[in-house]
C-alpha cells in the first residue's frame, strides 16, 4: 500500500467496508468536479461577457465553447501516446497547468485571447479526464469499477450544475475577472486531490498497449463498429447538449422571461435530476441492456424539446430538466460502453470517443449559433431535434463484439 489513499481496491486488500467505498466515490465524484468544473461554468455569465466583449451571442458561445476544440485535440494526443504516459501523474500535471489560462481569463483583452485561452483549457481538462476515466478502468476491480464509473460521471454533472452557479455568484459580487480567478483556485485544489489521493499501484485490468504502434491500435478501434457507432453517439450527445445549453441563457435573459444575471444561475438547478438519475445507468443497462437505456435517455431529452419554445419558465426550466437528464444518461452509458467495446488499450478508445463527443460540441455551439443569429430559438430546438433523431437510430445499433459478450454487464458504467 502507498502512502497515497487507494481510489479504487487493490488485490490482496481487506474487503471494504460501506463507510470506505463511500469515501472512494466522493472522492472520485469530487475530483472529476474539480478536473470539469471550468468547462461550462462560463455558460452562465454568457450574456454579461457578450455585453463585455460587445460580441454577438453566437460569437461569444463559440469563445465560450471554444475550450471543446482544446478537449477534442487533446483526447486524440492523448489516445495516441497514451501507452506512454503515467495516469496519476498525467492527470496531477493537467491539472495543475489548467490554473494558468483559467487565470489568464481574468485580463484576456479581446475575444482572440479568450478563445485561444479557453482552448488552452481544453487541452487540460481533456488531458485530465481521459487519463482519468483509463486509471479507473485499469485499477478498479471489477466489483467496483461500475461505481467507480458513475461516481466519475455523476461528478461531471455536478460540475454542470455547481460550476454555473458558483459562476454567476462571482461575476455578479467580484466581477467576471474575480470569477476567473476563483475558478483557477479550483484547479490548483484538483490537482493537490490528485495528488494525495490517487495511488502508484500498477494497473490491474487491463495492460498498456506497450510495444505496439499508437498507429496499429488507432486503426483497431476504428475497425471496431460497436466503437464507430459509440463515437458518432458522442459526438451527437454533446451537440444537443451546448445547442440547448448554451443559446437557452439568452432566451432566458430576453422577453418575456428577462431573468436577472443572479436568477440566471440559479435556473441551473434543472442539473440537480441529474445528479440523481445518472448513478443509476449501470444498474439500468446491467438490467435492461445497453440499447433499451441509452435510447431511453436519448427519448426522454427529446421529450424536453416542444417545452423549450414555449412562452413561460416553468416550461423552458422542465424541457432543460429532461434535456439535460437524458443526455447525461446517454453520455454515462456510451462512455461505459466504449470500455467494454474496447478490444485494446482503454485509455486510447476512450480519447477518440471524447474526442468525437467534444468536436459534436463544437459544432453544435458554432452551427446552432449561427442558427441562433439568424432564424432564432425555434429553429436551434427543430435542429436538435434532428440531431437527437439521429441518435436514436446510432443507439439502436449499440452492440458488444464478441470478445466483451461475455463480460459480466456491472462493469458497466
Amino acid at each position: 500500500m502507498s502512502s497515497h489513499t487507494d481510489v479504487c481496491a487493490i488485490p490482496g486488500a481487506p474487503p471494504d467496508t460501506a463507510a470506505t467505498a463511500l469515501l472512494r466515490r466522493l472522492l472520485i465524484g469530487l475530483t472529476a468536479f474539480l478536473t470539469l468544473v471550468d468547462l461550462f461554468a462560463t455558460q452562465a455569465i454568457l450574456p454579461s461577457l457578450a455585453a463585455a466583449y460587445r460580441v454577438t451571442p453566437a460569437a461569444m458561445g463559440f469563445a465560450v465553447n471554444a475550450s471543446t476544440i482544446g478537449m477534442a485535440i487533446s483526447g486524440l494526443v492523448v489516445a495516441f501516446f497514451s501507452s506512454r504516459i503515467d495516469r496519476r501523474r498525467g492527470i496531477f500535471v493537467s491539472l495543475a497547468l489548467l490554473a494558468i489560462p483559467t487565470a489568464l481569463l481574468a485580463v484576456a483583452p479581446d475575444l482572440k485571447v479568450f478563445t485561444a485561452l479557453r482552448i488552452a483549457q481544453g487541452l487540460c481538462m481533456s488531458a485530465a479526464f481521459t487519463l482519468m476515466l483509463a486509471y479507473l478502468a485499469e485499477h478498479c476491480s471489477e466489483r467496483e469499477v461500475a461505481a467507480a464509473f458513475a461516481a466519475y460521471i455523476t461528478g461531471n454533472v455536478a460540475s454542470n450544475l455547481f460550476g454555473r452557479l458558483m459562476s454567476a455568484a462571482l461575476a455578479d459580487t467580484l466581477g467576471i475577472a474575480g470569477n476567473f480567478y476563483v475558478f483557477a483556485g479550483l484547479n490548483l485544489a484538483g490537482a493537490a486531490l490528485v495528488y494525495f489521493t490517487l495511488s502508484r499501484t500498477p494497473s490491474m485490468l487491463m495492460p498498456i498497449a506497450g510495444a505496439r504502434s499508437p498507429w496499429s491500435v488507432y486503426a483497431e478501434h476504428l475497425r471496431n463498429p460497436a466503437l464507430r457507432v459509440a463515437f458518432a453517439l458522442g459526438f451527437l450527445i454533446l451537440f444537443v447538449f451546448l445547442g440547448v445549453f448554451t443559446y437557452v441563457n439568452f432566451v432566458l435573459r430576453r422577453p418575456p422571461l428577462e431573468l436577472a444575471p443572479m436568477t440566471l444561475g440559479f435556473v441551473y438547478f434543472v442539473f440537480a435530476p441529474p445528479m440523481l438519475t445518472t448513478p443509476i445507468a449501470g444498474k439500468l443497462v446491467a438490467r435492461f441492456g445497453v440499447r433499451p437505456a441509452c435510447i431511453g435517455g436519448l427519448v426522454i431529452a427529446l421529450l424536453g424539446l416542444p417545452l423549450l419554445v414555449l412562452p413561460s419558465l416553468p416550461a423552458v426550466l422542465s424541457g432543460m430538466v429532461l434535456v439535460a437528464a437524458g443526455t447525461f444518461f446517454a453520455q454515462a452509458t456510451t462512455t461505459g460502453f466504449v470500455g467494454r467495446a474496447a478490444t485494446t488499450d482503454r485509455a486510447s478508445a476512450n480519447g477518440i470517443y471524447l474526442a468525437s463527443y467534444f468536436l459534436g460540441g463544437l459544432v453544435g455551439a458554432a452551427v446552432l449559433g449561427q442558427v441562433f443569429d439568424g432564424p432564432g430559438w425555434g429553429a436551434v430546438v427543430a435542429g436538435v431535434a434532428i440531431a437527437l433523431g439521429t441518435s436514436i437510430l446510432l443507439a439502436a445499433q449499440l452492440k458488444l463484439p464478441a470478445h466483451a459478450a461475455a463480460t459480466p454487464t456491472h462493469a458497466l458504467a
